[in-house]
């Protein structure tokens, strides 16, 4: 077994120390060690040895420094190793308060393994104890086995890794069963603040829904670990059997917003248990934490799972047809506030979320897994309800995909999912791929049609900004000044403009660093004042004629159904027309 231990000294410094305790064969290989450059669910490389301080190695039994040299910014060899029970001692950061992170201070442990412990390269296979020194009456929040008090077990690395842990005497514990499975809800940061009747009453329904619709539940419990933080935060993060969500500010709970918040990210997070933890693609089959684990297929693992974890909500009567479409109507609008759909495909943006996935990025490159991977799950769903007559939809390409690959442990490739969705829809579906997810090809018309067959439609208005209707051009305030912070393509602005251009006046008269008030009014001309790198310059803006730009889009239900629309309605969403 290999041995982990995390105490601390100070916590006011943040520093954890943590021990790793292995014996070496005398047949053994070199010794070497890495720590994680990566967690999964979020792929990009976020090089966690940043954090470590002092790395030291001894042999347990005498205290023999042996001799450790570094052979990349995370892994490193130990020379002597072989025959002997080498303990390895280090200091890490403990300052990252997110989801995906790991804090320390007086008044909590809080620890995603995955960024701190290091592991013996061949060896993730060996079962694993964490031993935690924790200070007397805290309480201890893990999906791992808890033998002793402090104590966790892991039957290898990958578990070990994939489960976050909070101490702290002042944890709150409710509990709930769905599907026969019991469901934990950590929470520190409030004691007060949480309707815990309604909480659970909700929670308890969207994670029946979800079991419901595979069929089983790939884990024995489950763990729900709430940061709730002073500030604005919104972050979440899926595990083996828990999720950490970090939201605030922890004040505004009982507020029908942040409630909203926690609902959303709590229903997608558990979603990921099935897909993306279970049903896991053949390119992460096992994990490399070293390196980048490229994959096409993230508008499955991330896009879908956006779909569901608003979509499931109004099905389990969580939330309202209206409130569903509230946020259908946000995840439009965050797809079309730029053009890069026009510019990159859904596969490809797989593969580019290790490149900028997480960053704004530079303007127009690139499109989001998750906005617009949801609206491509929504119109295969409802492709799949009108070739059927909603006797088949894309719940059962996800069973199939649970089936096959989720219960079998074998990950699943681009190809299976084609031939799944070919099956399920009982046609040849590549046109469907080829436009959507290998090509930029527009979303709205078809969109717009399949949404009528389930009593819907999707509307269009015109940018609410005269500014970016006009002339494509939308600003941002920071500190005392107004900047260009977004140019649409081929609009009047871009001609005239450039992003971070600083607009010191409109028509002769200086700006006000309030960038809703630019442009007041409906000219079609106006004349402005930019410093563009330390130089003053006037240019002219005028509108195009007939045309507008940024505009708005958003689900409605039809005024008028007929019964066959009304049934489709029901039959989707579960609720009366």
């Amino acid at each position: 077994m290999i041995q982990y231990r995390v105490s601390y000294e100070n916590p006011l410094t943040s520093y954890l120390q943590i021990e790793l305790t292995l014996a070496v064969a005398t047949a053994d290989a070199p010794l070497e060690l890495q720590l994680p450059a990566w967690r999964p669910g979020r792929y990009e490389l976020q090089n966690f040895a940043q954090k470590v301080q002092r790395v030291v190695v001894e042999d347990a039994a005498t205290g023999e420094r042996l001799p450790c040299r570094k052979l990349t910014k995370d892994r490193w060899a130990v020379a002597g190793a072989a025959g002997r029970s080498v303990q390895v001692r280090y200091n890490f950061y403990a300052h990252q308060m997110d989801a995906g992170g790991s804090w320390l201070d007086e008044t909590q442990l809080y620890l995603n393994p995955v960024q701190a412990l290091m592991y013996a390269e061949g060896r993730q296979q060996e079962e694993c104890e964490l031993t935690l020194t924790l200070p007397e009456g805290w309480q201890l929040a893990c999906g791992l086995p808890q033998p002793r008090p402090n104590v966790l077990t892991a039957p290898d690395f990958d578990h070990l890794a994939d489960s976050p842990l909070i101490a702290s005497a002042q944890l709150v514990h409710e509990q709930y069963e769905a599907g026969g499975t019991p469901f934990h809800v950590w929470a520190l940061g409030t004691e007060t603040l949480v309707n815990w009747s309604q909480l659970l009453a909700d929670f308890k329904a969207f994670s029946e829904e979800q079991i419901n619709m595979f069929g089983g539940f790939p884990v024995a419990d489950y763990h729900f670990l709430n940061q709730f933080l002073p500030y604005k935060h919104y972050h979440g993060v899926e595990h083996h059997n828990s999720t950490v969500i970090v939201l605030g500010p922890a004040g505004q709970l009982s507020s029908d917003e942040l409630y909203k918040e926690l609902l959303g990210v709590s229903c997608h997070e558990l979603f990921h248990t099935w897909n993306i933890k279970s049903i896991r693609p053949a390119e992460m089959q096992p994990y490399d934490y070293s390196r980048e684990n490229y994959f096409r297929t993230c508008f499955i693992a991330e896009g879908i799972t956006t779909y569901y974890g608003e979509y499931l909500l109004a099905r389990s009567h969580v939330r309202t047809p209206a409130q569903y479409f509230y946020e259908l109507n946000t995840m439009l609008r965050k797809h079309y506030d730029d053009a890069g759909g026009d510019n990159l495909s859904l596969a490809d943006a797989s593969m580019d979320l290790w490149l900028d996935g997480y960053k704004p990025g530079v303007p127009d490159r690139k499109v989001s897994v998750y906005h617009k991977g949801a609206l491509v799950a929504l119109l295969l769903d409802l492709t799949l309800r009108q070739l059927s007559g909603h006797a088949r939809s894309l719940d059962d390409v996800m069973r199939r995909l649970y089936e096959e690959f989720g219960l079998t442990g074998i990950g699943y490739t681009e190809a299976d999912y084609v031939r799944l969705v070919n099956e399920v829809a009982g046609r040849d579906m590549q046109a469907y791929f080829d436009k959507f997810i290998y090509g930029t090809a527009p979303l709205l018309e078809p969109l717009d049609k399949l949404l009528r067959t389930v009593g819907c439609q999707l509307l269009t208005a015109p940018n609410p900004s005269y500014a970016e209707a006009a002339f494509g051009l939308r600003t941002a305030s920071r500190a005392d000044r107004t900047d260009v912070a977004y140019l649409w393509p081929g609009s009047p602005a871009e001609r005239v403009l450039a992003v971070d251009d600083e607009i010191v006046a409109v028509n002769g008269r200086r700006e006000v660093p309030n960038a809703l008030l630019l442009l007041p009014g409906n000219a079609p001309h106006y004349e402005l004042t930019v410093l563009r790198q330390n130089r003053l310059l006037s240019v002219q803006l005028n509108a195009a004629p007939g045309r507008s730009f940024g505009p708005r889009y958003e689900v409605r239900k039809l005024r008028e159904a007929d019964v066959a629309q009304q049934q489709g309605f029901r039959q989707w969403l579960g609720w009366d027309f």
